[in-house]
This record gives structure tokens, C-alpha cells and sequence, in this order.
């Protein structure tokens, strides 16, 4: 794996790379769920940082967009994880998924083992060029799509409805329905928040946005 951090728990790491359709009792769930909040920090703090005149909205766009499934996937992608990850099956929409719940969890392994100073300087390293490479602050499409809805629609907003999850357990499906301006859009994700996501990206091209 490309990463500038050298294991030295090996059961850490293999634990990080398990992925809960192999195995599901033993796998990278709780690293995830302490790495996604290390991630969040240290990416909030490097924008404070980097951009000292941007106002907090501004901010939280850029934030969400460097948090986001999308990107955590392209950094694995680039630091060759998927090579070294132990998973099911990896089907369409499920792949980011799974290779960014990897990624958080290897963060949450760093910090478990070597601090948050050094997990920090790790996500900086990495995440400090994705960051320049945004000149504006990127809207994700549900705050798109809501912004146009309000401008072409007498102030109304989008409605999502939620459906019953499919699947199994450890491994959900969700499915949202959004409707707007007389058009109604299906999205399906990993989570309720994939799936609104998905469900806005799609009605915007319906809307030819």
C-alpha cells in the first residue's frame, strides 16, 4: 500500500482491511467509525487553516466534498488499497463504498496505534492537494439541486422519501424517491445519506441541470 506509515501492529491492519461481507464479526466497521471522526477533524482544521477569509459555509462544502465517498475512494484508489483489502463481492454503487469505509479505517488504525498528531499528518499530506485542487467551494448535488428547486419553484423543496432498507443486515441497501418541480428521481446507496445523494444527482439530469 502507498501510504507513508509503516504498520507495526500487522493484526491492526489486517483488521482495517476486512471487510464485514467476509467476515462479520471481525472487521474494519469500528476502525471505520473512529476514522471517519479523525478524518473530519484534521480535514477541518487544515481548511481553517488554508483558506482564512472563506465564511463557515463555504467551509462545510468543502468539507463535505473532502469527507465525501467519492474522494475517500479516489485516495485509495491511489495508494493501491483495493490490492490488499479482504471483501465480497464488489458490485456498482458498492465499490466506492467499500473502498472508502476501508480508507477511514485505516486512518482510525493510525490513530490507534501512533496518535492523532501523526494520523493528522498523514490525512494532511494527502488531502492538502485535493483541497488546492478545489478553486471554489464545491456543492454536493442535493444542495444543488435544493438551490434551483427554490429558485424555479416559488420557494418550494425537494421531498425525499425514505424507503424500507433491503438486504441484509450488516449490509443494508437504501433507497430514496425525490421529487421536485413535477419530476421524481430513485436513488439507491449504502446509506440514507448515499441515497439522497444519488436520488439528487439523478433528478438534476432529469431536470437538465
Amino acid at each position: 500500500m502507498k501510504l507513508n506509515y509503516d504498520f507495526k501492529n500487522s493484526e491492526l491492519l489486517n483488521l482495517a482491511m476486512t471487510q464485514s461481507g467476509i467476515d462479520s464479526k471481525h472487521n474494519n466497521e469500528r476502525l471505520e467509525f473512529i476514522g471517519d471522526r479523525v478524518l473530519g477533524l484534521s480535514v477541518a482544521a487544515m481548511l481553517y487553516e488554508m483558506y482564512p477569509n472563506e465564511p463557515e459555509g463555504n467551509l462545510a462544502r468543502r468539507h463535505a466534498f473532502l469527507v465525501s465517498t467519492d474522494t475517500l475512494a479516489i485516495v485509495a484508489k491511489k495508494i493501491e488499497l483495493e490490492q490488499h483489502l479482504r471483501h465480497g463481492h464488489m458490485t456498482g454503487g458498492k465499490i466506492n463504498h467499500i473502498l472508502a469505509n476501508a480508507m477511514e479505517a485505516v486512518l482510525g488504525a493510525i490513530f490507534l496505534e501512533s496518535g492523532f498528531e501523526i494520523a493528522q499528518k498523514i490525512i494532511t499530506d494527502i488531502w492538502r492537494d485535493l483541497a488546492s485542487a478545489e478553486i471554489t467551494a464545491p456543492k454536493d448535488a442535493k444542495t444543488t439541486l435544493q438551490e434551483y428547486v427554490q429558485k424555479n419553484g416559488h420557494g418550494d423543496l425537494p421531498i425525499y422519501e425514505y424507503k424500507e432498507p433491503t438486504g441484509a443486515s450488516h449490509n443494508p441497501e437504501f433507497t430514496v424517491v425525490v421529487s421536485a418541480l413535477g419530476k421524481s428521481a430513485t436513488g439507491v446507496g449504502a446509506s440514507k445519506k448515499l441515497a439522497s445523494l444519488d436520488a439528487a444527482e439523478k433528478l438534476l439530469k432529469v431536470l437538465a441541470i
